[in-house]
């Protein structure tokens, strides 16, 4: 029995009141005598009262996505059958997958490969490098043909290009990433989204949250290869580093972000919101007897365990204003989104920032927050290397299943995307619009990205570091409202999910500071306003990833 958190009833007449006299056809029609959720009371652009971000781990679009909607279907494991009518992505066909300029390019060496299916015995495989140099030379100036050279990393085992640097090219289809490929199959997703810069985790966390890797202070430092001179007399974040607000972190290499974040838009406009990442709450003991920053859980295609919180993955950690330095809990369930404690003075400890296990506690207690943004425990957040697309396939079929289930359905907004390409092959290409003109940087000749030479003293523009857009990455929607069987072209980036969210809550509002939010893509048309709501439940079997009739126990 889920129990939706209400407002007394003199406050819910009275927001719909107010809706009423602005006219939005976006806020559905309710009874006087019922009550609303203090989310779904909420003025907004479009229906959406619920959105969920679930943020992946290190994927390229063609890894995930390269022969969609075509799968091999082999004896064994689930099959994937597309329905008619299924719209092609921009993948891999003809030469690109039997000449492929990485297996002619000689001076991949050894690693020299075309693209090739991994199957679900291979589900487990090496980290590739994916730092911001070593991304722009595979990119080569836009022939994509260095992938094995620089972004390849080799790993015993398995068939076709195993053991050499050549497995960067592997991708999987639907008999492995099956339930990404059923929810783009019965949702919407983007064959155009791209990380907006070059570069690992932590410059793909901050974007989503912020759209912004310039303004980095160095708070402890041991190395130098996580940040680049910006040519404003500051710092660009361009690798991982842990955050400085966070007990968890590393003891050597530490650095925080100045600037906004969309927790703080959303702050000064009172909507609830929260960060919810896999290993937060450092008072779970797990079944393996690990606890606190130590944390692990064991992953069984993997066959080792991981911690289940990454300090360099969380987001909001790098900003004072939005930080949980000691990962302190928040009061109850029903404050979980807030600020304060509801119906009092007191700030609530935990700031915004909570285990994703609150998540399911605090939907399930009737209190869902307008925007989460939900990151699984690190076995599960597809980090090739530590982490793999089966596990993380479980974690995102237990956030929609369960989401289904609930009330808020109905006006609720999911969406997938990821922090990187972890150096993966994709044979997508777009010309840089951030250019920069750092030692970092070589996309397009040594020290270069984009076009032309840096102005002298660059004149306050480009702000090195920010090359991009970057890497092309899987981009799904999950929603009632979301077009069916969709593939959207529209050019977008990770700074596209702060803009929807500026866009649907805050009319427009942007972060400003040189935030990529300003100049990112809408998201808005992967939806459709127009129509009923879609409400019916796709419930997706969390290992194999095909359809069921009821939703699988969590």
């Amino acid at each position: 029995m889920f129990r939706r958190k209400l407002l007394p009833v003199a406050v819910a007449v009275a927001s719909l009141a107010v809706l009423a006299a602005c006219g939005s056809s976006n806020s559905p029609s309710t009874p006087a005598s019922v009550a609303v959720s203090a989310q779904d009371s909420i003025a907004t652009a479009t229906p959406i009262k619920h959105v969920v971000v679930i943020y992946g781990e290190n994927v390229s679009f063609d890894h995930y996505f390269a022969t969609y909607p075509n799968a091999t279907n082999p004896t064994g494991e689930p099959a994937f059958t597309a329905a008619a009518g299924t719209p092609t992505v921009n993948g891999l066909t003809g030469t690109l997958l039997t000449a492929n300029g990485n297996s002619t390019n000689a001076a991949n060496g050894t690693g020299a490969s075309n693209p090739f299916r991994l199957d679900r015995t291979q589900a487990a495989t090496a980290d590739q490098n994916h730092a911001y140099t070593a991304e722009e030379q595979a990119y080569d100036n836009g022939l994509m043909d260095l992938f094995p050279k620089y972004t390849g990393r080799g790993t015993s085992g398995g068939a076709g290009a195993f053991g050499t640097t050549g497995q960067v090219m592997g991708y999987y289809d639907g008999n492995t990433v099956t339930a990404l490929w059923n929810y783009a199959q019965n949702y919407a997703m983007s064959d155009n989204a791209y990380t907006d810069t070059y570069g690992p985790s932590t410059p793909g966390a901050l974007e989503v949250v912020a759209g912004q890797t310039n303004g980095m202070q160095i708070v402890k430092s041991s190395r130098s290869s996580y940040y680049t001179a910006d040519g404003q007399g500051g710092l660009t974040m361009i690798n991982d580093v842990d955050p400085g607000s966070d007990v968890c972190s590393s003891t050597t290499d530490q650095a925080m972000m100045q600037g906004k974040n969309i927790g703080d838009l959303l702050n000064a406009k009172s909507i609830t919101w929260g960060g919810f990442m896999g290993g937060f709450n450092l008072s779970t003991t797990n079944s393996n007897g690990t606890t606190g920053c130590a944390r692990s859980t064991t992953s069984t295609v993997v066959g080792a365990a991981t911690a289940d919180y990454i300090p360099h993955h969380n987001w909001f950690q790098y900003y004072q204003s939005t930080s949980n330095p000691t990962h302190a809990r928040p009061t109850s369930m029903a404050a979980v989104g807030y600020t304060n404690v509801p119906n009092t003075s007191t700030v609530d400890p935990a700031n915004h920032q909570y285990d994703s296990d609150d998540f399911f506690a605090a939907v399930s207690a009737g209190n869902f927050p307008s925007v989460s943004f939900v990151k699984a425990p690190a076995y599960q957040d597809g980090h090739a290397g530590y982490s793999d697309p089966l596990d993380e396939q479980a974690f995102v079929t237990k956030v929609v299943n369960f989401l289904e289930q609930q009330p808020d359905w109905q006006n609720t907004a999911v969406i997938v995307a990821w922090d990187d390409s972890d150096g993966w092959y994709d044979h997508q290409y777009v010309t840089p619009t951030s250019a920069s003109f750092s030692s970092a940087d070589q996309l397009n000749g040594s020290g270069i990205c984009g076009t032309g030479t840096a102005p002298a003293g660059l004149n306050g523009l480009p702000v090195n570091g920010r090359c991009g857009p970057g890497t092309r990455i899987p981009f799904v929607v999950i929603s009632p409202y979301a077009k069916k069987n969709y593939v959207d072209h529209t050019l977008v980036s990770q700074a596209s999910v702060v803009r929807f969210i500026e866009d649907n809550w805050l009319g427009g509002q942007r972060i400003g500071g040189g935030s990529f939010d300003a100049t990112a893509g809408s998201i808005m048309s992967m939806f459709d306003f127009s129509s009923a709501p879609r409400t019916t439940p796709l419930f997706l079997d969390p290992t194999l990833g095909t359809q069921v009739s009821t939703a699988p126990k969590s």
